[in-house]
């Protein structure tokens, strides 16, 4: 984690790091102005409470209540060495907590991260450099030297090339890459987890089963991601970029909208048209893009290249957007390489969604057959010696598919984890799907999938198969774990040159009558491809084009950016559009708008519920303020604070509302039960001199926004060199 440090006044520093802001200043003693904790009383405070976390999250997941668990730590300081510290943390449990669970929380504590990393001992490497900004981090590999190289299977390059290759691709556009966490809990199985420090919100994950075959897997993935504007997907650009010559890449292509709002003409081929339009409710207004807004300059669409004959077929990147995701987009060291790599993931995706909503009951890996890949049996061993029952399953539905499939169970919870592996050698894909099952996980974090169910309508239903692609968190069906198998087991072999595999993939695709659409981006250095097969690798159901669509966040952007600005009228014509459009009332603001507030900031909690609440506290219209904070108290997520402003609001509410009843009469004990400062704000929220309490003022230009300009300024980036490369 980059943690940037500004010098204030007299001995007072600010350090800054993802949206949080620390300051530290010295005792008088000192010559400071004792004004805040010092450097160092942050350090002893971060392993006391780092510890208290670790109890904390151990008592979460096995309902202990903390309310009388204490913990406190001293440093006894060695006199004739004041850097020999032993650092003593005691811990007062109640009577009631069993010997078995005071055993756990003292070995939970003995898990602290400050702890252990203190223990190991941290290695400080001090320089000078000339630009903090442009000083990119070497990723902890240096360059290949000798005959020191790694080669694996699917790569055109050895491991230490690739990272040398990929780090300096990011490195010349200017993003400094950190690496956040590793993991290593069995044998065989490594994962990271990396990210833009100047922007965290671009990260990604890699995984693999050495370090450095994890550490390609994460550059590789942020790569393709940066090529393919996937960590932007929802996101408002900005002004500047909306205006610019081109939004999203040079070869775009606007098409305008017409007066009957249907789709223009060019804009998708013959092929896909029916998929993506079967009920002919598709408009054109449905395909502005999302992160420019323009509705003027019509729909921004992007060049494809039809696989099957070589034609351009210009696609929406509102299409793109809403029903893709991360889907059918990889880098690779050869442009082959990137193809195998995205048509795996793309038929890995879509295996495992016709397996799970089909409830199919895969065949077991045959345990002579395991047995010629010991890591992996090795890995696997490791986990049930956890007492993690592990199924290796082939996933190829009998030959059909370079698929295999590695599940779970966990006794402790009854949940299970089925993990997807795809690639046209059988040992990498049944190596990817137990790295993908373990991708930054600890033992702790096996703990959070669901049980299987017999109930298919929860199996089938559209959300359960997005909840899988994005975070594993779907069910399953009981169904799948029948000993009878729908499928003889095979022991498939789709390998060859990267180039043959490719078009193997291809091959199969085209068997089963589908167009796939290619874009080649190499723009940064290395090949990036994204493979769109319409109808086929969809993460959502292609009715969200007309009915869930991202861009709804334009009917709704400008207003609420600009609210502070808003006359009644406009305040007005907000709330019943918000209220007319049926939009669940919980969903939070920056989903709505594609803004990156700060989570900590009553922006960054904001939902469509509190904001229509705000709203009718400034119109004064009391009664419907009054219905809508109810509904928040009684499903309230935010913070604590802000639950009691509420709380506040509602009883000011409920005396202006009731004839008989005077607000003076009450003050004196509301501002002792809630504090000056809240009544304050609750009482000019009620009266209107005080508007929306919480919300920062900004406005179209983000002022204040600190985080989503951090993300725009990474976009800008990208941007730049994609002008540069295409006036070169």
């Amino acid at each position: 984690m980059e943690i940037k440090v500004n010098f204030l006044d007299n001995l007072r520093l600010e350090a800054k790091f993802d949206d949080f802001t620390v300051i530290t200043d010295q005792p008088i003693r000192y010559k400071g102005d004792g004004s805040a904790p010092s450097p160092f009383d942050y350090f002893l405070a971060s392993s006391a409470m780092c510890a208290a976390y670790f109890v904390k999250v151990y008592c979460l997941s096995r309902d202990i209540p903390t309310e009388n668990i204490r913990l406190s730590q001293n440093n006894i300081v060695d006199p004739e060495n004041r850097y020999n510290q032993i650092f003593k943390i005691q811990v007062e449990l109640p009577e009631d907590i069993s010997e078995k669970d005071r055993q756990g929380i003292l070995r939970s504590i003995d898990r602290c991260t400050v702890k252990k990393v203190v223990q190991t001992g941290p290695e400080f490497q001090i320089e000078v450099v000339e630009n903090l900004d442009e000083d990119a981090q070497a990723l902890l590999m240096g360059k290949p030297e000798g005959s020191s190289l790694t080669y694996i299977e699917g790569k055109d390059l050895p491991l230490e090339k690739t990272i040398a290759n990929m780090t300096q691709i990011l490195a010349d556009l200017g993003m400094k890459i950190e690496i956040a966490s590793w993991r290593n809990i069995v044998p065989h199985v490594w994962s990271l987890h990396i990210r833009d420090a100047a922007s965290p919100m671009c990260f990604t994950n890699g995984k693999g089963a050495t370090k450095e075959a994890a550490l390609a897997s994460a550059l590789g993935e942020f790569i393709e991601r940066l090529n393919c504007n996937f960590f932007y997907n929802d996101q408002f650009f900005g002004q500047d970029i909306a205006n610019a010559e081109f939004v999203h890449y040079p070869n775009e292509k606007w098409f305008a909208l017409n007066d009957e709002d249907s789709l223009p003409e060019g804009l998708l081929d013959d092929y896909c048209l029916p998929i993506y339009n079967p009920d002919d409710e598709l408009q054109g207004s449905h395909l502005i893009d999302t992160n420019s807004g323009r509705s003027d300059r019509g729909i921004c669409a992007l060049p494809f290249v039809r696989q099957s004959d070589g034609e351009t077929v210009y696609f929406p990147s509102n299409l793109i957007e809403n029903l893709y995701l991360s889907n059918g987009m990889s880098a690779g060291n050869t442009l082959p390489e990137a193809q195998v790599q995205c048509l795996s993931e793309i038929f890995e995706r879509a295996v495992k969604k016709q397996i799970i909503e089909q409830e199919i009951a895969l065949p077991d890996v045959p345990a002579e057959v395991l047995a010629q890949y010991p890591e992996i049996v090795e890995a696997v061993a490791a986990l049930e010696a956890q007492g993690f029952p592990v199924l290796v399953k082939d996933a190829s539905l009998g030959g059909q598919f370079p698929v295999a499939c590695v599940t779970l169970m966990n006794p402790r919870t009854g949940g299970v984890f089925a993990s997807f592996g795809a690639h046209p050698s059988f040992h990498v894909a049944l190596e990817r799907s137990l790295t993908e099952l373990l991708q930054g996980r600890s033992f702790e974090g096996l703990n959070d999938f669901m049980p299987p169910t017999f109930n298919s309508m929860a199996v089938t239903e559209p959300n359960n198969f997005v909840e899988h692609f994005i975070d594993s968190s779907g069910v399953i069906s009981w169904r799948f774990f029948s000993a009878r198998s729908d499928y003889e087991f095979c022991q498939w072999d789709f390998s060859g040159t990267n180039q043959e595999e490719a078009d193997n993939l291809f091959g199969i695709l085209s068997q089963l009558g589908l167009e796939a659409y290619m874009a080649v981006y190499t723009e940064l250095g290395a090949p990036v491809c994204r493979i769109l097969v319409p109808g086929y690798s969809e993460v959502y159901p292609i009715e969200d084009l007309v009915w869930d669509n991202t861009n709804k966040a334009l009917d709704y952007r400008e207003d609420i950016l600009n609210l502070h600005r808003l006359n009644n009228e406009q305040l007005s014509s907000l709330v019943e559009r918000l209220e007319e459009s049926q939009l669940d009332n919980y969903i939070d603001i920056i989903t709505l708008i594609g803004i990156e507030f700060d989570e900590n900031t009553v922006w960054g909690q904001l939902t469509i519920l509190e904001l229509k609440l705000l709203i009718y506290l400034a119109l004064g219209r009391h009664e419907e303020a009054y219905e809508l904070v109810e509904a928040f108290l009684q499903y309230n997520e935010n913070t604590v604070a802000r639950g009691l402003f509420y709380r506040a609001v509602s009883a000011v509410l409920e005396i202006e509302l009731d004839d008989e009843m005077q607000l003076d009469d009450y003050l004196p004990n509301f501002r002792r039960m809630f504090g000056e400062h809240t009544m304050a704000e609750v009482v000019g929220a009620v009266d209107g001199s005080v508007r929306f309490p919480g919300l920062t003022p900004t406005s179209m230009k983000l002022e204040g926004l600190d985080r989503h300009l951090r993300l725009i300024e990474s976009y800008k980036k990208l941007h730049a060199a994609r002008a540069a490369k295409a006036t070169a």
